[in-house]
């Protein structure tokens, strides 16, 4: 989908993120296993992007984790909600000028030694890729690991 002023797909993923709609995370999984096909590329593992601590006490729930659940459980391919760690609160990307959302040096971390695993990365909306790209080297640093990256929109 396209993440833009006025679009629909921002009005869900708001509703999604911001109006505790959290089983709309299930509906675009529903959408998502209806175009996705792993074919011989099937992942080892899901990971979605985290909230911080204190983020997520205030939200209430990560918008991410029940979409990602149920990709989970259609594809039979087991999810971590813990593998990565947000290290530092901050406002949503969303609300940052472009040259702060570029600050994202030690803004994850991984929690466990992962070797030789295929991971597809999950998140709602890519804007400038520094967030995935971030946690991206942070797995690509351990041997053998690769990284696929799965968004339910692209802001254009």
């Amino acid at each position: 989908m396209q993440f833009s002023q006025e679009n629909l797909s921002r009005k869900i993923i708001h509703e999604l993120k911001y109006k505790s709609r959290e089983k709309v995370g299930k509906t675009l999984a529903d959408w998502t296993t209806e175009r996705l096909d792993f074919k011989n590329e099937k992942p080892d593992l899901l990971v979605s992007v985290p909230l911080h601590p204190k983020k997520l006490k205030e939200r209430g729930y990560n918008q991410l984790h029940l979409f990602t659940e149920n990709l989970s459980e259609f594809y039979n391919i087991p999810f971590d909600h813990e593998l990565i760690k947000r290290n530092h609160y901050s406002k949503a990307q969303a609300l940052k000028d472009k040259e702060h959302r570029l600050e994202t040096e030690n803004t994850f971390s991984i929690t466990k030694s992962i070797s030789g695993k295929h991971i597809l990365l999950i998140d709602d909306v890519f804007t400038t890729g520094n967030t995935l790209a971030s946690i991206a080297w942070k797995i690509l640093k351990s041997k053998d690991n690769k990284v696929s990256v799965l968004v339910m929109a692209i802001d254009v």
